[in-house]
């Protein structure tokens, strides 16, 4: 099957890159590498990479032809960003999946899988936060992903396309060397391994639902390989871990004498998110691993190698 991964030389879009070139699918990357690495690819065959930016309509619409399922992946990435500039925010992310399922529609493409994230919650009113939950954004980025979500599924009710729309939660993983998407472990293991230290904001008690990139990649590989199946599932670990327990594994990997500074706590910082993800257990036979402890040493050596 000949599929598109739009941003798929990114952090998460090169991971789902990697599964299904592994499942022998035909793969067109298109991303204009803005946050993308090339050689997050260069270890894939049956793999073409267009750079370009989904608001170039026309060469996003050329790049789509053959194509049976779309992975949209590119976007302008977090809070932080959105509100130095709310404007290029949405260009890209309401414009530009404007873009992507103008295209989808005209080239008939049968399935698009979009990326979403829990930042379309905002204040959170109960754990664990299922699919419906209130949205109600509190950031540029937030109110961007909900609108592409709408149009989403707005397009898909229309034009009879099987769109489905996946939350991540706190993602981390293979191929993370920035720290958009606010998981935090970036910024973690590049002090832990270059200054042997790390900076705990507040009690340490608060808690994530942190979810390894490479069960994001099967999420999306699932919710393809489903027929008929189309709507929004969040996909997490669905369990919660505290800071201070992350922070004392990724310690005990390094195995090295590290300090832990405790600084006050960020304002506005979420105190506690879990994802409830029975949905996608349900309806995609979602099952994602449990082992941070495996996954965060696989992390780890990698940024080891790759980084420092």
């Amino acid at each position: 099957m000949k599929v598109m991964v739009t941003g798929g030389a990114g952090f998460i879009g090169s991971n789902i890159v990697s599964l299904l070139n592994r499942k022998n699918h035909k793969v067109v990357v298109y991303d204009n590498l803005s946050t993308g690495y090339e050689k997050n690819l260069s270890n894939y065959d049956n793999v073409d990479l267009i750079v370009g930016d989904i608001r170039d309509e026309n060469k996003l619409h050329n790049s789509m032809q053959g194509c049976e399922t779309v992975f949209h992946l590119a976007a302008s990435i977090g809070n932080v960003n959105s509100l130095r500039d709310p404007v290029l925010d949405s260009s890209v992310n309401v414009i530009g999946t404007l873009n992507v399922l103008n295209g989808a529609k005209k080239s008939g493409v049968r399935k698009i899988i979009y990326s979403s994230s829990a930042a379309i919650f905002g204040d959170l009113q109960y754990q664990p936060i299922d699919e419906k939950h209130p949205c109600e954004p509190d950031s540029p980025y937030g109110v961007s992903k909900l609108a592409a979500e709408k149009h989403c599924l707005w397009y898909g009710k229309v034009y009879g396309i099987d769109i489905v729309c996946l939350r991540y939660f706190n993602a981390y993983g293979v191929n993370q060397r920035n720290d958009e998407y606010g998981s935090g472990n970036q910024t973690r293991t590049n002090l832990l391994l270059r200054n042997k230290q790390l900076t705990i904001y507040g009690d340490g008690e608060q808690t994530r639902d942190f979810i390894n990139v490479k069960d994001i990649a099967k999420a999306n590989l699932l919710a393809a390989e489903q027929n008929k199946v189309s709507g929004v599932y969040n996909i997490g670990c669905g369990e919660s871990i505290t800071i201070n327990k992350l922070s004392e594994i990724m310690k005990s990997i390094v195995g090295d004498n590290i300090k832990t500074i405790y600084a006050p706590p960020r304002k506005g910082e979420v105190l506690h998110c879990l994802a409830d993800i029975s949905l996608a257990k349900q309806t995609l036979d979602f099952s994602p691993s449990t082992d941070m402890y495996g996954n965060l040493l696989e992390y780890i050596n990698w940024f080891e190698k790759d980084i420092c």
